[in-house]
């Protein structure tokens, strides 16, 4: 039996750029860069709020399909820097292509094309997941189900909410089925900045497969991921926004409980990590090495990047 693929379970475009890109482009585009940003570099503590500025200012000097290429290049190099296999990388057209208008539907599919296949001919299994913003309410998951249906490429495998956390998971239910009906496999950022009963009504109502951080899932809800066998995505460099301290982060409960655990980066170029930081950390939660090659384990078997498409 090999080894299992060491994989980044969870990683977004728009947060993976490398920061000396980010500066240079804010510079050209005479955008200075947000305090938020600059402290995350550094690693000072912020809150969820100054996270989603620097995502937000980071995603809007995105202005084109060399952007995109750049984008997965940094993913890609980062990936590989730490041994990794593989990446299921997370992306948010509709803000970039119909909110704020910044490039076509097109050239964003085509950015995301060459980096991919750069990535693979590098030996990395890849797959994309398209995510919708909860806080947007409906008729944006429906706008963007609407915008990626048109065209499909077959790398997109999976769709998915994250944002905060406001609109009920079972009022997301229409979008899901809509987007299930293309072929895509259901995720969801839960447990994440809001109630742990999101998590449960994000499976139990909403008919996700796969949940990512859930850091906030109580017993209870351990119980029905451990019951339904349902992925969970943990990033401890960047849970440090949303939980105490990472000394206190729920990982080894969660692994315990048998929930089916894995590692991912999330935005290493605004929490700088990566797939080795990830699992040192780990370590220091005290996690034993069988536990670790189990976060591995989980990591190749769940990775869609390895599954493709449900149907």
């Amino acid at each position: 039996m090999h080894p299992p693929r060491h994989i980044d379970r969870h990683v977004h475009l728009e947060g993976g750029l490398d920061p000396n890109w980010v500066r240079t482009q804010a510079h050209e585009q005479h955008k200075a860069l947000p305090a938020s940003l600059e402290g995350l570099w550094r690693g000072d503590d912020r809150s969820f709020e100054d996270f989603i500025e620097a995502f937000l200012f980071i995603a809007s000097l995105i202005q084109n399909r060399e952007a995109i290429r750049e984008a997965v290049r940094s993913i890609t190099a980062r990936t590989l820097a730490s041994g990794g296999q593989g990446f299921d990388l997370w992306c948010s057209p509709h803000w970039l292509v119909v909110q704020e208008k910044q490039l076509p539907l097109s050239e964003f599919w085509k950015g995301l094309e060459e980096g991919l296949q750069e990535a693979q001919t590098q030996g990395l299994a890849t797959a994309v997941v398209i995510d919708a913003v909860n806080h947007f309410g409906i008729d944006h998951g429906h706008e963007v189900v609407d915008l990626i249906s048109k065209d499909l490429p077959a790398y997109v495998v999976g769709f998915s909410t994250g944002g905060l956390e406001r609109v009920p998971f079972r009022d997301w239910a229409p979008v899901f089925d809509r987007a299930r009906k293309l072929g895509l496999r259901i995720a969801a950022h839960a447990g994440e900045n809001g109630d742990p009963n999101n998590v449960r009504e994000a499976i139990i109502e909403g008919g996700v497969s796969r949940i990512v951080h859930g850091v906030l899932s109580d017993d209870q809800t351990l119980q029905l991921l451990q019951a339904e066998s349902i992925p969970v995505d943990i990033c401890i460099s960047s849970n440090r926004i949303l939980v105490p301290s990472l000394t206190q982060h729920p990982l080894p409960h969660m692994l315990r409980s048998g929930v089916r655990c894995a590692l991912g980066t999330d935005d290493p170029g605004i929490i700088p990590c990566s797939l080795d930081t990830e699992e040192k950390l780990a370590r220091r939660l005290g996690l034993t090495e069988d536990e670790l090659q189990k976060l591995r384990v989980h990591g190749e078997v769940d990775a869609w990047c390895l599954q493709g498409r449900a149907h």
